[in-house]
């Protein structure tokens, strides 16, 4: 049985749940991770089946997701990720980018790249990459270029530093504009950090204790309330030199 998508806001759907949701005219409704949409699922509305479980979010005006605990990623157009060089075979690279298949990246999708000057990428590398193809009938591919050919900051990132994973939900969190934890952690500690969609998160900071003390708060940053983190956070800044 559909429920009304206003009212199931905070509550737990399961996939191939239903949801309604009211349509004026002019109105626009944007489906997030998690939604799909199932045409005119009632005779006043457009509606909404879930296709996975975790509790339904929405944003004004009229914006609606499934935040969810999911770490495997299922790749998607335009979304950025860091990936692993896992082999070189020609002209491309085989990357791993934490999905059910591996991406392919051209030598010749990296700023300034030509087939004599080629990108210094070695396999176990890590690259902040685009994807530019994702789709279930054909393989993924990324790019290191945007449409007018510039890094804007994607690429191979530097050797040091450390990786790790946390849940795409919080992946998500922290690329907000105003996350409150990334701005706190910059205040203690400066630090280069790199956030890919698909969970995997790089960080360096000054020293590998700071290193390894950014990568603690932000991987348990999921399970801690407000008061929690500001009461972390209270600590750290009584220990920082």
């Amino acid at each position: 049985m559909a429920r009304d998508a206003a009212e199931a806001v905070g509550e737990t759907v399961l996939a191939g749940d239903l949801l309604t949701f009211p349509v004026a005219p002019g109105d626009k409704l944007l489906c997030g991770p998690g939604l799909r949409r199932q045409g005119r699922a009632h005779a006043s509305g457009s509606g909404l089946a879930a296709c996975k479980c975790g509790v339904v979010r929405r944003k004004e005006p009229s914006v609606y997701w499934v935040e969810s605990q999911q770490k495997r990623y299922v790749p998607a157009k335009g979304e950025y990720v860091i990936g692993i060089v896992t082999t070189k075979s020609g002209d491309i690279f085989k990357v791993d980018v934490g999905g059910s298949e591996q991406a392919s990246l051209s030598y010749l999708a990296f700023e300034g790249a030509t087939k004599r000057n080629r990108p210094n990428v070695q396999v176990g590398d890590l690259v902040f990459a685009q994807f530019v193809v994702a789709n279930k009938d054909m393989e993924p591919e990324l790019v290191c270029i945007d449409s007018c050919g510039r890094s804007n900051g994607m690429g191979v990132i530097g050797p040091d530093g450390l990786l790790f994973k946390v849940s795409l939900s919080i992946a998500r969190k922290l690329l907000s504009p105003n996350c409150e934890v990334i701005k706190n952690l910059g205040e203690l500690y400066p630090f280069e950090i790199v956030i890919g969609m698909n969970g995997r998160i790089w960080v360096k900071a000054k020293t590998i204790k700071h290193t390894l003390l950014v990568a603690n708060v932000l991987e348990s940053c999921e399970n801690m309330t407000t008061e929690q983190r500001k009461c972390v956070f209270k600590k750290l800044s009584e220990n920082v030199p």
